[in-house]
């Protein structure tokens, strides 16, 4: 399971997401903007109030570390 917190004003967060549609990686998008619970999760898995962040299986991305995405999920 793949989580992307972010806000639609976010460009870090569109970055991140056209990747992960680019690379045809499905997830399910979080707008903490808008979500207070889901910005409280995310804030306690991440320690960090700023977007994106990624939960892929429990492992927890801060910003757009296309290195560690890619790492993560065996993607070249």
């Amino acid at each position: 399971m793949i989580k992307v917190y972010s806000t639609p004003f976010c460009p870090y967060c569109v970055t991140l997401k056209d990747y992960l549609k680019e690379k045809k990686v499905v997830f399910a998008e979080v707008d903490v903007s808008e979500n207070e619970k889901e910005r409280d999760e995310m804030v306690e898995l991440s320690g960090q109030i700023g977007v994106p962040v990624v939960n892929i299986d429990g492992k927890i991305i801060v910003g757009f570390d296309k290195a560690e995405i890619d790492a993560t999920l065996g993607l070249k």
